[in-house]
């Protein structure tokens, strides 16, 4: 019973086989024809364009032509290759394994069935071909391993990567030729030739000013004058760190000392003297980043005082309308 099974399976097999790869071969000729008329009417318009000096769209339109030539080139293999496996579906049909006559066939066509979304026939023929030879073997040919055949213009024709900049000036060469069109290929061979920057370059870094890394104290004063800063109702709160005095300046006998904050003696100097202006700032302790954190925590009360003003005269404003509206009523 089982023998019978195989050899019923053999011949459905057979014949799925036959009937996929004659509906994409005869695909394959519909689209190649369609093809050839599209690269003639393209290969025209890029003449057209280096006759009237847009070669920068000439460079783009040359990348679509590329693309569509190497498709070209590829469907004309696959086409061989077809027309090779249905001629020896018998063989298939009596062997277990995949016959080494016929691997980089079959190879090539499972690699190519995926990436050619207008051939679906090819999708049938793979998905044949995973029944009878397994997923491990699809997978070896998807991934491309040392193991498998798949041929080697199949590979470049199908692949998405950029032409290269000697195919795509070779070609713009050809085409003006073709056409008669006296064309001076030095810009373009100016603009093949030059190397642009990688955006996508992670090592790269934008170089930052570094004045503007931190917003300038002055900035930080008029943001906080009068006229841009509401007064505050009520005080503004007081942190827990000391307020910090200007050490002050008495004269005695002709000379200048300096008190600090806590009234001590802190300097004594003639009138003739340099001002000891650091030692007043060891003792203080003050500097640019105690400066702009004052300033910073001043305008933030500042804010929420003006805040808490407008709110409170939003409420006598609402409270003195009810009143007068009692009494209108009384």
């Amino acid at each position: 019973m089982s023998v019978l099974n195989q050899l019923f399976n053999r011949g459905v097999l057979g014949t799925r086989c036959k009937t996929c790869l004659n509906l994409a071969i005869s695909r394959i000729k519909l689209l190649q024809n369609r093809r050839d008329a599209q690269l003639k009417q393209m290969r025209k318009e890029i003449a057209q364009f280096l006759l009237t000096g847009q070669e920068a769209i000439a460079r783009i339109r040359v990348e679509h032509v590329i693309r569509e030539q190497n498709i070209w080139e590829a469907y004309e293999i696959l086409e061989m290759l077809c027309e090779f496996i249905l001629a020896r579906v018998p063989v298939l049909e009596s062997q277990r394994q995949c016959p080494s006559e016929l691997q980089e066939a079959i190879a090539s066509v499972i690699f190519a069935a995926p990436r050619c979304s207008d051939l679906p026939d090819l999708l049938q023929v793979k998905n044949l071909f995973t029944s009878k030879y397994g997923k491990e073997f699809i997978s070896a040919v998807s991934e491309l391993r040392p193991d498998t055949s798949v041929n080697r213009t199949i590979i470049e024709n199908l692949s998405v990567n950029a032409p290269s900049a000697q195919l795509k000036l070779k070609l713009l060469k050809e085409i003006a030729k073709e056409f008669n069109v006296n064309w001076d290929s030095s810009e373009t061979e100016a603009e093949f030739q030059k190397k642009h920057d990688d955006l996508l370059d992670g090592r790269r870094t934008i170089p930052v000013d570094p004045s503007l890394s931190a917003p300038p104290i002055q900035a930080l004063h008029r943001n906080s004058s009068p006229s841009n800063v509401a007064q505050p109702v009520t005080p503004p709160v007081s942190t827990d760190k000391p307020s910090i005095r200007a050490p002050q300046m008495s004269s005695h006998n002709g000379n200048r000392v300096v008190l600090n904050s806590n009234g001590t003696k802190a300097s004594n100097q003639n009138s003739t003297g340099e001002s000891s202006v650091s030692d007043s700032n060891k003792d203080t302790g003050l500097n640019s980043s105690d400066i702009f954190e004052k300033a910073r925590v001043a305008i933030t009360s500042a804010d929420r005082a003006s805040a808490a003003a407008r709110a409170a005269a939003q409420l006598v404003n609402v409270n003195f309308g009810a009143l007068r509206v009692e009494e209108g009523k009384s």
